[in-house]
């Protein structure tokens, strides 16, 4: 999971960057408003943790600005306000949880991974599968990579990569993809699954960055982030 955290308190971000580290999590962080907006566009997290009062553009705003712009980017609020009004307000501007200051790392975690589940059982439910490059909708069967759309797929091409994006570092041999993806019924040659990986290759990766052939086995989909 990558998160982005935008809290202007230093001891606050470093305490939370060692927990992360600790839970094999990555974490960036913004000291501002202005530089949480700026790293949340250029980069692609799974969850934002965003302090309400913050220089340059409160936690606020920067929330509400996500949601007019249509991204359902999971957001927990950072804050010292603990009223019911002031929780209100913020579900109200698009955030789906709220922690209160001060916090421990611990019961910030929760809130995270219990966020997360949500959105990824929403997200499931939706027909919506979200990977670190690529978001894929298996009803309008429509793929963006990187928030790119990705055209030129045919209808198999993309029932390939749906079906490996939904399996990620799994080890798939070409008799498993041709059970799991063309179906039981089909007895044609093995070498279609070859033909259509490469194919797709050339739509999503321009080389094998994310489908890999794992010699002697078959192939796998697996995206690093270092």
């Amino acid at each position: 999971m990558r998160l982005l955290v935008v809290e202007d308190n230093e001891g606050v971000r470093t305490m939370l960057e060692m927990f992360f580290s600790k839970e094999g999590m990555q974490g960036d962080f913004a000291a501002d408003g202005l530089e949480g907006y700026q790293k949340y566009r250029d980069g692609h997290y799974d969850l934002l943790v965003l302090d309400w009062m913050l220089p340059g553009m409160d936690g606020m705003t920067l929330c509400r600005k996500i949601r007019d712009e249509g991204d359902d980017i999971p957001i927990i609020m950072l804050t010292a306000k603990d009223s019911e009004s002031d929780q209100v307000i913020g579900f109200e501007m698009g955030a789906d949880d709220y922690v209160t200051k001060p916090f421990s790392p611990l019961a910030l975690m929760a809130r995270i991974k219990a966020v997360a589940r949500r959105t990824r059982n929403a997200e499931s439910d939706a027909h919506i599968i979200r990977t670190t490059h690529f978001k894929a909708n298996k009803e309008t069967r429509e793929v963006q990579k990187d928030g790119a759309p990705v055209t030129g797929l045919t209808p198999k091409e993309f029932d390939l990569l749906l079906f490996l994006l939904r399996h990620p570092k799994q080890v798939f041999s070409r008799e498993q993809l041709l059970e799991q993806v063309w179906g039981y019924q089909f007895y044609g040659d093995e070498r279609t699954v070859d033909v259509h990986i490469k194919r797709l290759r050339k739509k999503i990766d321009q080389g094998d960055l994310f489908i890999h052939t794992v010699w002697g086995v078959g192939y796998k989909f697996e995206e690093h982030t270092d």
